[in-house]
């Protein structure tokens, strides 16, 4: 299990299927409104108090899931302040789940980062564990700088449907996916600072990745 603090507000969990095993649950359970769910979020919120100073006492919580393979699972947790506060925090506050999921059908995909190390270490890990050419995912990959947050932009993949999935998989571990829509192009193309154009994946792993 892997915990990340992106604000003061807001966490990232990644979790495998080692971890979901270890509480004698399933990815359905997790997803439903199943009352074991409580429970191992607590156990998340307990374990992301310790490490990384997330406290979620008192707060009220939106839990988006985001799976693209039977291995990998990302969890964003976002506290929002409740007006009754209380020193500790309780399951019958709501949590509501969401499940995002990737359409490999889909020619484009974006996502955001924190931070240009982020992609460094994205493409480091990728000349680690990608099982195919980068060059063959896509010629058109962009990074962008556009209100102070960087964007990865994949345009034109043409990879089969499995070898996307494992990059999916590498990239849920570093990435965060965001809808992507015709508008947004063109406000990055329009307002975003191109940092590398071409192939950044590539690029990436040539000057960046040791």
């Amino acid at each position: 299990m892997k915990i990340e603090k992106l604000t003061e507000d807001k966490i990232r969990i990644i979790i495998d299927a080692s971890d979901i095993k270890l509480k004698n649950l399933d990815i359905k359970d997790i997803l439903s409104k199943a009352i074991e769910r409580q429970g191992f979020f607590l156990d998340i919120l307990e374990k992301a108090k310790d490490e990384v100073g997330f406290n979620a006492d008192g707060c009220k919580l939106l839990i988006e899931a985001f799976s693209n393979s039977e291995d990998v699972f990302v969890f964003t947790i976002t506290k929002y302040s409740s007006d009754n506060k209380t020193k500790t925090f309780t399951p019958s506050i709501g949590l509501k789940v969401k499940r995002k999921s990737l359409d490999y059908s889909n020619k484009q995909a974006l996502y955001k980062l924190n931070s240009f190390d982020e992609f460094c270490d994205f493409c480091e890990s990728l000349t680690k564990n990608y099982k195919f050419d980068v060059k063959k995912l896509s010629k058109n990959t962009y990074l962008y700088l556009y209100n102070d947050t960087y964007y990865f932009f994949m345009k034109n993949i043409t990879v089969d449907d499995n070898s996307l999935k494992h990059f999916y998989s590498i990239a849920s571990e570093f990435l965060t996916p965001v809808h992507y829509s015709n508008n947004f192009e063109s406000k990055l193309l329009e307002h975003g600072k191109q940092i590398i154009k071409g192939n950044a994946i590539a690029t990436g792993i040539k000057y960046f990745t040791k």
